[in-house]
């Protein structure tokens, strides 16, 4: 009988200590403790991004408008976004109102120009008329004082000499006459000269001017998607956005073929994104779509940006694939592979506290508890940290904080006992 009886006690406590055994690692275990694992330990970087074209055309407002000295423009018209046009077709149009406005100048000053070119033709015209007849009447009068000298030789010698001076006076009046109309006529070349100069200068200008109004209207340097420019504050450019010489794009016409996903990385995180590094790229619009990348710029200089609260530096991570359904302005993922270390040990984030500014330590599973121990820690990534001391492959720790866990005891490393 007392045998029966020590079996079944026995019994009873065999599986009071096995429904606690089961009790701890069935609730405790499972819900708030993390076995340390041993492997491959990933240095991840995420970000959100929006894809572009790595290299695109640009549709640009007139480069000459300077000239006309027209510094900026308000569109006025755009086709819309992702249209597909060929070279030449209508893409936007600018605001003529300031063009206009010289045009109608230029066109009063070439008017101006063009009517005193006539009137000056008409004047230097009568003028050199005048002069000529002028000229004619005194060869006339020159040849008749020659007669005149001619009949006087059989006349006093007084009345000869008289002939003879007035001879020399009509020559000289001839020979003036003459060299006046010379000066005369270089003199109208010169007012004309001047009058057909300013007369082409104006109507240079007004030409000018009116092939620039027809590059207002803007067409496509060539065959593609149009894609509309950012502004510095990231919106897209629309009717009503104004360009000018310094900032000319109105939108682009992307290579589809070859695609970057640009993004913004934390000051933070930037200290260990690089050149070269491996990305695994998904799509917002195609979740099952996976994609892979490379990141190929890294900006030296951070800046602020909207919807920021710290600085940030642009990332360009280049697409791998090439595929047909990728657009501009998508949204993507990234997720930039910093760095991989073989064969470490590692546990979550959570199971690490701290004893001053030194002591790190886990709750480590001991039997049917946990004491506390002390553990060396190397690089982290966002969810977990590497065990350089301290713990080995397939020990439990715990992720939450049990009641009064500060009083555990202690374990401490070897050096520092």
């Amino acid at each position: 009988m007392n045998k029966k009886i020590l079996i079944i006690a026995g019994l009873l406590v065999g599986l009071t200590l096995i429904f606690w055994a089961f009790r701890g690692t069935g609730e405790e275990d499972a819900e708030i403790a993390a076995e340390v694992k041993f492997g491959d330990f990933v240095i991840e970087v995420t970000s959100s991004g929006e894809l572009q074209a790595k290299s695109s055309i640009k549709i640009t407002c007139p480069s000459t408008m300077q000239n006309a000295e027209i510094y900026q423009a308000t569109i006025n018209d755009l086709v819309p976004e992702g249209t597909i046009v060929k070279k030449g077709d209508y893409v936007a149009r600018l605001d003529e109102s300031a063009i206009l406005e010289k045009i109608n100048k230029k066109m009063s000053d070439y008017q101006q120009s063009e009517s005193k070119y006539i009137q000056v033709q008409l004047d230097t015209t009568m003028e050199l008329r005048k002069a000529r007849d002028e000229l004619i009447n005194l060869e006339y009068e020159v040849r008749q004082k020659k007669l005149v000298v001619e009949q006087s030789k059989f006349e006093p010698p007084a009345n000869q000499q008289q002939a003879q001076i007035e001879l020399e006076k009509a020559e000289r009046a001839y020979k003036q006459a003459k060299q006046n109309y010379k000066l005369l006529k270089r003199k109208a070349r010169a007012r004309m000269q001047e009058a057909t100069a300013k007369l082409n200068e104006n109507k240079a200008k007004l030409d000018f001017l009116q092939n620039l109004q027809q590059d207002f209207t803007i067409l496509a340097p060539e065959t593609g998607m149009v894609i509309y420019e950012r502004e510095w504050d990231g919106t897209k450019r629309q009717v009503g956005s104004v360009v000018n010489i310094w900032d000319n794009v109105v939108a682009t016409l992307p290579d589809l073929s070859r695609m970057l996903s640009r993004t913004y990385v934390s000051e933070v995180d930037i200290r260990v994104v690089k050149v070269g590094q491996p990305v695994k790229v998904s799509l917002d619009a195609y979740p099952d779509k996976q994609l892979t990348g490379k990141v190929v710029s890294v900006a030296n200089i951070g800046e602020q940006r909207p919807n920021t609260d710290g600085k940030v530096f642009q990332v360009d991570i280049e697409i791998n694939e090439s595929d047909s359904t990728l657009r501009p302005a998508m949204t993507t993922g990234n997720t930039i592979i910093a760095e991989v270390i073989k064969d470490v040990l590692f546990v979550p984030l959570e199971a690490l506290h701290s004893q001053g500014d030194t002591l790190t330590y886990v709750l480590k599973k001991d039997g049917f508890g946990y004491h506390r121990q002390q553990v060396i820690t190397g690089k982290s990534n966002a969810d977990e940290v590497i065990i350089e001391q301290g713990l080995q492959q397939g020990d439990r720790v715990l992720l939450s904080d049990p009641k009064d866990f500060e009083k555990m005891k202690l374990e401490l490393l070897a050096e520092n006992q």
